[in-house]
């Protein structure tokens, strides 16, 4: 039996299987954004992979027949603020609880991207790389991804000069660039230590 099919044994006694993964742990701004999605196997979605592994242009298009085509699908976040009180990790866990909260129907059972699974009461598996693995999760990781990067456009005409549509807040040379000539904006995270560093040199300025 192959990884892959010894996986979805797990949910296929139950009617109503959702998939949940985040976007957004590693970037020093902005949210992190969850998606929980529910598939219409009656309505197979063709292309469905890990968002990182498909061009714009294809994320686009599973994007779309995603909101067509599933059961129903549901977006969840952690703010900023909740990042830099519980940590990456647990805000991350937080975005995806919440997106699984919101679908309507509500599943019988979820597969998680990572390692391990929210606190909560679904019947649920962890998948390490179940993004590429699980089709429900593959299309969480989509609708997660083309959510957040379009936030992050509107978010880069509110804060122009830090390249936030191109980078999407990761922490590129560019970006690191415009962060030490332009300080940190509301939206960065303030306990990332790239941010962090930033915010201490001011302080010490400042202190002279």
């Amino acid at each position: 039996m192959s990884t892959e099919s010894a996986i979805h044994t797990l949910g296929d006694t139950f009617k109503l299987v959702a998939g949940t993964d985040e976007v957004g742990r590693g970037p020093l701004a902005g949210d992190v954004v969850a998606a929980a999605v529910i598939l219409d196997p009656k309505n197979q979605i063709l292309g469905l992979n890990d968002s990182k592994k498909l061009s714009h242009k294809q994320r686009l298009e599973c994007f779309k027949a995603i909101v067509e085509s599933s059961c129903c699908y549901a977006i969840g976040r952690a703010s900023v603020a909740e990042i830099e009180q519980i940590n990456i990790l647990q805000a991350s866990l937080l975005a995806m609880r919440r997106a699984v909260a919101a679908l309507t129907p509500q599943p019988d059972f979820v597969y998680v991207d990572g390692n391990r699974c929210p606190e909560w009461g679904y019947p649920s598996q962890a998948v390490v790389k179940g993004d590429s693995l699980i089709p429900s999760i593959s299309a969480a990781s989509i609708v997660a991804k083309v959510s957040r990067d379009q936030e992050m456009l509107e978010l880069d005409a509110q804060y122009p000069g830090y390249g936030f549509a191109s980078h999407m807040g990761y922490p590129t040379p560019a970006h690191l660039a415009a962060l030490e000539s332009l300080g940190p904006t509301p939206i960065h995270r303030r306990t990332f230590a790239p941010v962090a560093r930033v915010l201490k040199l001011a302080s010490d300025l400042g202190a002279l």
